[in-house]
């Protein structure tokens, strides 16, 4: 005896359509059946199948053209960061040889990416602490930082798989001009080996994690659809002597990239 399926029909015209998008049935650049079509076809109101068509572009499954009609998007980069993990590796390679250090860096270890697969982009600015900043250094507001804005692409498409603002106080790292140079990018090793050459340990990083819309020069950049979130990562990074010697805004699109956490735990005493 079949059960009936009670969700909505507009959703189960979305997963139906993401069903054949995920198994090849609709390949990417296949345009979708017109509104009237799948209206009739599936005994919907045109305002029900655009609610679909709208869930399959939140998805990043589908893209719209003006006056064309919708597509099947090429599958995306997908970005897979185990932060945990990452920054102890990175930590742990902040000792390598640069030789060593230059074999793979942050993006690929997410990515699986090789290094000739991927575009770097740095800015390099110096700007006071705002409120925001002050507080978040523990600082005076107006505290000379150097603001590093930084964005990593996959050759083979035009949209960052991320980006970023990394903040560092001038007078942390003023004694190595290198690290004042954005002509040095990518630096092998990132910033824990940076901070190394002024004789910083990261001791701990603490993320907060957020999602949000993005903002319209968000969107644009990320090349996402209205209706997708983006994860925001506070990450926090704390010497030995409890100094934030780093603050960073990273930005990631929601519709492809996980963010995976492992959490030991310490046994109980038996």
């Amino acid at each position: 005896m079949s059960t009936r399926d009670w969700r909505p029909k507009y959703l189960q015209l979305a997963e139906e359509l993401r069903r054949q998008i995920l198994s090849g049935q609709l390949a990417a650049g296949t345009a979708l059946p017109s509104e009237t079509e799948l209206a009739d076809h599936w005994d919907l109101s045109r305002t029900s199948v655009r609610n679909a068509i709208r869930m399959l572009r939140d998805w990043g499954l589908v893209r719209a053209e003006q006056g064309r009609g919708t597509y099947v998007r090429a599958p995306r980069q997908r970005v897979r960061r185990r932060n945990t993990e990452r920054y102890q590796w990175e930590k742990d390679r902040a000792l390598l040889s640069e030789e060593d250090r230059r074999r793979e860096g942050g993006a690929e270890h997410d990515t699986g990416l090789s290094v000739d697969d991927l575009k770097f982009h740095a800015e390099y600015a110096e700007q006071g602490a705002d409120e925001g900043l002050a507080e978040a250094f523990g600082v005076e507001v107006g505290t000379k930082l150097l603001r590093r804005t930084y964005w990593t692409s996959s050759r083979h498409e035009s949209a960052p798989l991320s980006f970023s603002h990394s903040y560092l106080p001038l007078d942390v790292i003023s004694s190595n001009p290198d690290l004042l140079d954005a002509s040095k990018e990518p630096w092998p090793g990132g910033t824990q080996h940076q901070l190394s050459t002024v004789g910083v340990e990261v001791d701990r990083i603490v993320d907060e994690i957020r999602a949000r819309p993005p903002s319209p020069d968000e969107a644009e950049l990320l090349e996402i659809d209205s209706g997708v979130s983006v994860l925001t990562v506070r990450k926090t990074s704390i010497d030995n002597d409890g100094r934030v010697v780093e603050v960073a805004d990273v930005v990631f699109p929601g519709d492809r990239t996980e963010l995976v956490y492992t959490n030991k735990l310490k046994r109980w005493k038996t």
